[in-house]
């Protein structure tokens, strides 16, 4: 059963760290954009990688924390 409670805790901490990590990514693109309005299609293009390598963690690290706990609940006790 602490698996499950460590599951609970990795995902929450691999989906707030991810987006926190997003929104402080699309701060600083709306405060660039509003710097220097005429490269906001620079702007955006530059930061879509950044965006789906952030989504990318957090989604490795939710697998991550099911494969764990499906292989302790598997486990001979």
């Amino acid at each position: 059963m602490e698996a499950i409670a460590g599951l609970g805790l990795g995902i929450g901490f691999a989906v707030l760290g991810a987006g926190l990590g997003i929104g402080r990514l699309a701060a600083g693109v709306a405060e660039g954009v509003a710097r220097q309005p005429s490269a906001a299609s620079q702007i955006t293009a530059a930061t879509n990688l950044p965006l789906f390598l952030l989504e990318g963690v957090a989604i490795l690290a939710e697998v991550f924390c099911l494969v764990i706990v499906f292989l302790v609940l598997r486990a001979p006790q």
